[in-house]
């Protein structure tokens, strides 16, 4: 037996009643199929066959119990079907349809609880010559399909032994819904079940609610049924979420649809719109937001940079006119100036910092020093330097024009010397031009008239403590400049610095700094003293004689030359003439006087500058006599005076660095201040 709840049917295997023609008992036999109260016969699923020849089958019904089939005859029955199949004259049968010939079928009655398929005794003799039994019964549409065999022989028994399907329509007493539920009788037992009256008769049925599954018939008996588990069932386009009893489909954020479950989500391009400028304007509050967030931190951080490297104390001193020579420029102008310092604006990278190329609002080139690493000094020594070294006005020092307080480091701006260090005119490429002896004298002598006016023209000594040649500068009419205060100390008169740490250049350091860690104005001659080997024998600080050897001390070189008596030899070439022997002696005697290994021995820059100021005087005298000889020749061989004087003046004059023509040819563009 299968039952189904929800169309409320049952299905199970009818009896097939027969008539046969026996002598011994000539009528019919049937049987009776008795239903259960709560089922009736589906008229609509069902219907009644009969197969054989010379049959008539009648089936009877409408009432509660079963009806015994012997002591009844037909008018004890409720006739209301009939059905008759006869064969013919001939013996031959080829229908396979139920159409009257070998078999028939017809609608059976309404509301059967009961039924009994009844033949009538008609002329069973003449259906004996096709076969010997004829047959009727109640079956479902469609399940049976007649064969002619099953008129001549058992087939028909032989295939359905156990009964064709009926049909069965599930029903539960004779009152309605209604009665049932006023009376508290209903067998609908689960909450989620529902009472449906049968329009085909007495009674009804109980069917799960909608979006519930199960036996309504028990409690507890219909479950929730997941509808987004089975979307072929249960359509849904868009998001779906299950419910009690149903779901619910819906769009994603920003789609849209009439009807999710049968129609697909759209953008939704109001939405979409509005969304988009929504978040713009977020996005722009919030970068609005972290700007001024930024620019507020920044400000602080400058503001504490600036009190951390003594702006204030500057600016009250410039307020008291103490310093008028200063400028105070901000982060934003140097970095305008420089073009974010830029590294196409780099004019040269020392030991204290890189120096940028900068070119003011007004059109002025300075040049801008950012140091590498911060020098830990008190707030009021780096003010206090900062002031001293703005009132330097010596035209061979490098004038200092302003500073940047605002960042970490503070930013140094100088004035902007255009032609490049001493270092790249004495060892760089020039071309083959030799470098005039004048110039070089000329150089040496303004050289230390500026570190002799650092020395001693000011209130305080300032040390340089990193002379070198790389640290000279040279404007268009290679004047010195002396610039890079990056290791320069302001002491008292006369006094010694102990630094706790050595700075300066390898090849320029004084011998007793480095032992004993004491700077001194004597520190800068030392160096100066290299500086000066440099210009007369045009070798670096650190010197290679050939690719395999060692690097060569300038100095330890020279002196050691002088107790070998062979200093001439390490003399530029270019440069030696015939009577000047006593005027280089007297410069290879000062330059070993400043490499003295003492302190004490060596002259002060003062007396460095006097001296050089002498010899360059007596280089003058000797090419004046020079000149006057080769004019007194020009008149005893009788030549053009006119010509050949102006000839040996022009040569004269070019000797004396008047006219500087040859200098001049070699510019490096690079000007350098570490």
């Amino acid at each position: 037996m299968e039952i189904n709840l929800t169309i409320g049917e049952a299905r199970i295997q009818n009896f097939i009643s027969k008539a046969c023609n026996i002598p011994e008992l000539n009528r019919s036999r049937g049987t009776t199929l008795p239903v259960h109260r709560f089922f009736m016969v589906s008229r609509t699923k069902n219907i009644f066959t009969t197969v054989g020849c010379s049959a008539i089958a009648l089936i009877a019904g409408d009432i509660e119990t079963p009806i015994e089939q012997d002591g009844v005859n037909e008018h004890d029955f409720y006739g209301v079907s009939a059905c008759g199949s006869f064969c013919g004259e001939d013996s031959i049968l080829n229908d396979t349809d139920c159409s009257g010939r070998g078999c028939c079928q017809s609608a059976i009655p309404r509301n059967l609880k009961s039924f009994y398929p009844y033949f009538l005794n008609y002329s069973l003799i003449r259906a004996k010559s096709f076969g010997p039994c004829s047959y009727a019964f109640v079956s479902e549409v469609g399940s049976f399909k007649f064969d002619p065999s099953y008129v001549t022989s058992q087939n028909l028994t032989n295939l359905y032994g156990f009964g064709p399907p009926l049909v069965l329509e599930w029903v539960v007493g004779n009152a309605s819904c209604e009665a049932a539920t006023k009376t508290g009788s209903s067998a609908c037992a689960d909450i989620n079940s529902e009472c449906i009256d049968v329009p085909s008769g007495p009674g009804y049925r109980c069917n799960c609610s909608a979006g519930y599954e199960g036996n309504p018939y028990l409690a507890r008996g219909c479950q929730d049924i997941n509808e987004c588990d089975s979307p072929l069932l249960y359509p849904c386009h868009g998001k779906c979420k299950n419910t009690k009893g149903g779901y619910i489909c819906s769009c994603p954020p920003g789609t849209q649809s009439k009807d999710p479950k049968n129609a697909a989500c759209t953008p939704n391009n109001k939405m979409i719109i509005g969304l988009a400028i929504s978040l713009m304007f977020l996005v722009v509050c919030i970068f609005f937001v972290m700007t001024m967030c930024e620019k507020n931190k920044l400000a602080k951080e400058r503001d504490r940079f600036f009190k951390q490297n003594g702006g204030h104390i500057l600016y009250q001193q410039i307020l008291s006119k103490q310093v008028d020579t200063v400028t105070i420029f901000t982060a934003e102008d140097l970095k305008k100036a420089t073009d974010n310092f830029d590294k196409s604006r780099e004019l040269g990278t020392g030991g204290h910092g890189i120096v940028y190329k900068g070119i003011m609002r007004d059109n002025k080139v300075v040049a801008v020093k950012r140091s590498k690493i911060i020098d830990v000094v008190q707030t009021d020594e780096f003010v206090q330097e900062i002031i001293i070294l703005s009132q330097i006005n010596h035209r061979n020092v490098v004038r200092l024009l302003g500073c940047c307080l605002e960042v970490e480091v503070p930013i140094l701006v100088y004035e902007f010397i255009p032609n490049g260090t001493l270092f790249h005119l004495i060892h760089g490429n020039r071309d083959g031009q030799p470098l005039s002896l004048e110039i070089r004298l000329k150089i040496a002598q303004e050289s230390a008239e500026a570190l002799a006016y650092l020395h001693l023209s000011t209130n305080h000594s300032i040390v340089h403590g990193d002379v070198k040649s790389m640290n000279i500068l040279l404007d268009e009419n290679y004047m010195a400049k002396v610039t890079d205060f990056g290791a320069s100390r302001i002491l008292p008169k006369d006094s010694v610095q102990l630094m706790t740490m050595v700075q300066g250049t390898l090849g320029y350091l004084d011998p007793e700094y480095l032992q004993e860690r004491k700077l001194t104005e004597k520190s800068d001659v030392y160096s100066f003293g290299v500086v000066l080997l440099e210009l007369i024998t045009k070798k670096r600080a650190v010197y290679f004689e050939g690719p395999d050897e060692e690097g060569k001390n300038l100095a330890s070189s020279f002196v050691q030359a002088m107790k070998e008596n062979r200093v001439e030899s390490m003399l530029d070439a270019s440069i030696m003439d015939t009577g000047l022997e006593e005027l280089f002696q007297e410069v290879v005697e000062l330059a070993s006087k400043c490499l003295s290994l003492k302190r004490e021995e060596r002259p002060s820059m003062t007396q460095v500058a006097d001296k050089l100021k002498a010899i360059r005087s007596t280089w003058r005298e000797i090419l004046l006599l020079k000149h006057e000889e080769t004019h007194r020749q020009i008149e005893r061989l009788g030549m053009d005076p006119v010509g050949d004087l102006s000839q040996s003046m022009s040569y004269t004059a070019q000797m004396l660095g008047l006219d500087i023509e040859t200098a001049t040819t070699y510019h490096t563009g690079i000007t350098s201040m570490g």
